[in-house]
C-alpha cells in the first residue's frame, strides 16, 4: 500500500535496511543501540532490520563492548563473504582486472597490457573478458554469484536502451562503441548480472570519496592526472559524482593539438603524454625506448635530483610550466563548483607528488576567487595508482545497498504456453 508520498511499505523497508547496510560498512563495527541516531531509525525498526540481515547472512556479530551501565551491547558489521564483485580499470597503458569481497578486500588480479593495438576495440573487449574469466578461475567462483562488474573507461558514457552503456571516446577512438553489449556478447555471465559502465575519472572519484581523501566532505572534485586528465565532481546535488571533461578546457586560444582534434585543450599541456612530448621538444632526452610512465619518471629525476647535484634546466622548465596550467585549471574548478576538497589523483599525479602539488596549489588559488579559494584543501588522493579498480567495483556495490542487499535475480525460465492455446493460436493461423 502507498501512503500520501508514493512510497510503499516495501520502499520503505528497503531504505531501512540500505541506511543500516550502508551505516555499517563506512562506519562499523556498531552496536543496535549506535545505529538508531546513526540512522535516524527507531530502535524498533533498528532491531526489525538488523534481524532481516542476519537472517540473509549479509551481516555478522564482531564482539562484544562493555557498558558502563546496563547490559554489554554486541557489535556488527558487514559480512565479507556475502557478495562477490568485479573492478575493471580501462587504463592508459593496460586493463586490469579485480575481484573483490564485500568488503572490497581484494581475492584475485589480472593485468593485461594494451600492447601495441594500444584501444583497438576489439583488443580492449577481449582483455577485459579473459580477465574476468581468469579471476572468476582462480577464486573457483561461479559467474551467477557475482553482484555485478563495474567497469572504468575513458570518454563519456550514454545509457540506451537497447545496447546499454555505449562509448563515446574521442581522444581514444571510440565513437559510439556499444561497450555492454560486447562484453554480453564476449563475457559468459548470465544476464542478471549487471554491468556498471563509467568513466574512469567518476571511479576514482567514487573510491576517494568511499574510503580516501574525500570521506566526510559533502562537496569535492577529484582530479585523474594521467596521460590525459579528467574530473569527477560530488555535489549534494550528484551525490554519486558526476564526470566532466575537464581535460578539454580551452587554455590557449589555438594552441597544441589535443587527442581530442582540438587545439589548446589542457589535456594537451597537462597530461602526462603531452608533458613527456614537451619534454623531447625542449631538448629532454628520455631513455631509448622508455614508455610513459618511465620518461615521467626520469623527466622527474631530472627536475629534482635526488644526488644533489642541480636540476635539469630544461625537465625543472617544462614542470614549472606544467604546474602553472594544471592550477589555472583547478582555478576554474574551484570557480565554478566551489568544493570543499580538490584530490589529485591517478598514477602521473601520484608519482608527480607532493612536491609538484604545492606548486600547483600555489598557482589554483592565487587565480581563483577569493572566497572559494579561502575555503577549499588542494591534495593528494589517498588510495594510489589502482584505485580506479576500487571505484569501478563501488559502482554495483552502490546499488547492492540502494536496493536494500538484495541480489539481482535470475530471470524466469520460459515455459511452453498450454496446449489449448496453441490450439486456439493454429485454428486462427
Amino acid at each position: 500500500m502507498a501512503g500520501l508520498s508514493g512510497r510503499t511499505v516495501r520502499d520503505l523497508r528497503r531504505e531501512s535496511r540500505s541506511a543500516v547496510l550502508q551505516r555499517l560498512y563506512v562506519d562499523g563495527p556498531m552496536s543496535r543501540h549506535a545505529l538508531g541516531p546513526a540512522t535516524g531509525l527507531s530502535s524498533g525498526s533498528v532491531s526489525n532490520v538488523v534481524a532481516e540481515l542476519l537472517a540473509d547472512g549479509l551481516v555478522e556479530e564482531a564482539g562484544v563492548i562493555g557498558a558502563e551501565v546496563g547490559r554489554p551491547r554486541r557489535l556488527l558489521r558487514v559480512r565479507a563473504d556475502s557478495g562477490r564483485l568485479i573492478g575493471v580499470d580501462v587504463g592508459e597503458t593496460r586493463v586490469r582486472v579485480e575481484l573483490f569481497d564485500l568488503t572490497l578486500s581484494e581475492l584475485a588480479r589480472v593485468e593485461r597490457a594494451l600492447g601495441p593495438r594500444g584501444y583497438e576495440v576489439d583488443a580492449v573487449v577481449g582483455h577485459v573478458a579473459d580477465g574476468i574469466a581468469e579471476v572468476l578461475r582462480a577464486a573457483a567462483l561461479a559467474p551467477g554469484e557475482l553482484l555485478g562488474v563495474g567497469i572504468g573507461v575513458p570518454g563519456i558514457i550514454e545509457r540506451t536502451g537497447e545496447e546499454g552503456a555505449v562509448v563515446h571516446g574521442q581522444t581514444i577512438g571510440w565513437d559510439t562503441v556499444p561497450l555492454e553489449r560486447l562484453l554480453r556478447r564476449r563475457v559468459r555471465l548470465p544476464l542478471h548480472v549487471p554491468y556498471f559502465i563509467d568513466n574512469g575519472a567518476k571511479a576514482l572519484g567514487q573510491a576517494e570519496m568511499w574510503f580516501g581523501a574525500g570521506r566526510g566532505a559533502r562537496n569535492a572534485v577529484v582530479v585523474l592526472f594521467g596521460s590525459g586528465v579528467g574530473a569527477c565532481v560530488v555535489t549534494e546535488e550528484a551525490a554519486q559524482g558526476r564526470a566532466v571533461e575537464w581535460g578539454h578546457l580551452t587554455v590557449r586560444v589555438g594552441g597544441r593539438r589535443c587527442r581530442c582534434g582540438a587545439r589548446g585543450c589542457l589535456e594537451a599541456y597537462a597530461g602526462a603524454e603531452s608533458l613527456v612530448a614537451r619534454w623531447r621538444e625542449a631538448g629532454g632526452r628520455p631513455s631509448a625506448g622508455a614508455g610513459e610512465e618511465r620518461a615521467l619518471a626520469e623527466l622527474l629525476a631530472a627536475a629534482r635530483p635526488a644526488d644533489g647535484r642541480g636540476p635539469d634546466p630544461v625537465a625543472a622548465a617544462v614542470l614549472s610550466e606544467t604546474a602553472a596550467y594544471l592550477g589555472a585549471g583547478l582555478s576554474d574548478l574551484i570557480n565554478l563548483f566551489q568544493p570543499e576538497r580538490v584530490l589529485v589523483g591517478g598514477w602521473a599525479g601520484l608519482q608527480l607528488g607532493g612536491a609538484f602539488l604545492d606548486r600547483v596549489r600555489e598557482h589554483a588559488l592565487a587565480q581563483a576567487l577569493r572566497h572559494p579559494a579561502s575555503r577549499v584543501g588542494v591534495e593528494l588522493g589517498l588510495l594510489g595508482p589502482e584505485a580506479v579498480t576500487v571505484g569501478a567495483a563501488v559502482l554495483p556495490l552502490a546499488e547492492f545497498f540502494a536496493t536494500g542487499g538484495r541480489r539481482p535475480r535470475p530471470a524466469p525460465e520460459p515455459t511452453a504456453p498450454p496446449a489449448w492455446r496453441t490450439a486456439v493460436e493454429g485454428r486462427l493461423a
